[in-house]
């Protein structure tokens, strides 16, 4: 994803960021963790011209195409335009991500005693709608699919076995690699607290979204969480009553990594891809690389 070269202070998965601002580099040291700098954000989407999009793209063959893979394609293609949001903050140092991927918890079944796994999938800031639709399918395909666990879960058993004190022992060396940037990419590529953003669906067991924090431990600067749609009646620029839907979202952002301002035009953004979905249909006239 980046074409800056790497240099010594840069992570396996990510760049340090050396030209910011002294102040921009202070604020880490006065919030050291991510749940000190925690912003909540909330809006309600219309989804009008997005269900509209959606439907056709069902017809042309993208079967089973949801508000989620609309979610995350707008949120990849808003990446590609404000790359700065794709930052982290670990070890009081502020890192720019080497790609953009995004985890989510799913269910293999959609039962109470249905086991929970994590997946986790790279994007590039050039995808459109369709590779969202594909690489997120194929890769809930082949969690769902297989019987065997998959690499998170098999660190998680692996773990686990160890007694008490001796796991406390090993998270905090694990705590230390990664203040220190040591971590093995074969972990931080099966970890899910690595990674650009999570999102969860709530909408599917029925409910509206929650504030969700952030984690302590990894590099996930943003948390995404979203509802069920909802049907409201509105008074049109007429004056007529007429009945539009909603889609709830509530967002935890990481503070530390971009000012206020850049996160307005961030979310401006993600709106924008609201009133016209058709963007995504096809790749961003240019991508753009955050600052050396």
């Amino acid at each position: 994803m980046s074409e800056h070269k790497r240099r010594w202070g840069d992570r396996k998965d990510g760049r340090l960021i050396r030209s910011l601002p002294a102040f921009s580099k202070f604020i880490p040291f006065i919030m050291p963790t991510r749940n000190d700098a925690c912003n909540l954000y909330e809006e309600s989407f219309e989804i009008t011209g997005v269900e509209q999009m959606l439907h056709r793209l069902r017809q042309s063959g993208c079967r089973g195409i949801s508000p989620l893979h609309f979610l995350i394609a707008a949120y990849v293609r808003c990446l590609a335009e404000y790359p700065g949001v794709n930052r982290f903050v670990v070890g009081r140092r502020i890192y720019a991500h080497d790609r953009i991927e995004v985890v989510m918890t799913v269910k293999r079944e959609l039962k109470l005693e249905g086991e929970e796994t994590t997946i986790k999938v790279a994007f590039d800031p050039s995808d459109t709608i369709w590779d969202v639709y594909r690489k997120f399918n194929e890769k809930v395909a082949e969690i769902k699919n297989s019987p065997e666990e998959n690499g998170t879960e098999k660190l998680a058993d692996l773990l686990c076995r160890a007694p008490r004190w001796l796991l406390r022992f090993i998270i905090s060396i694990l705590r230390a690699l990664d203040y220190y940037g040591m971590l093995p990419r074969a972990l931080t590529d099966v970890s899910p607290f690595h990674g650009s953003m999570i999102i969860t669906d709530l909408g599917s067991i029925g409910i509206g979204p929650v504030f969700h924090h952030i984690y302590n431990f990894g590099t996930l600067p943003a948390f995404v969480a979203f509802g069920s749609k909802r049907r409201c009646y509105e008074m049109n620029a007429e004056g007529q009553v007429v009945q539009r839907r909603y889609l709830d979202c509530k967002f935890t952002l990481d503070e530390r990594t971009v000012d206020g301002y850049y996160y307005a035009k961030f979310l401006r953004a993600y709106r924008r891809m609201f009133l016209h979905p058709e963007l995504l249909e096809a790749p961003p006239e240019r991508v753009v690389e955050d600052i050396p």
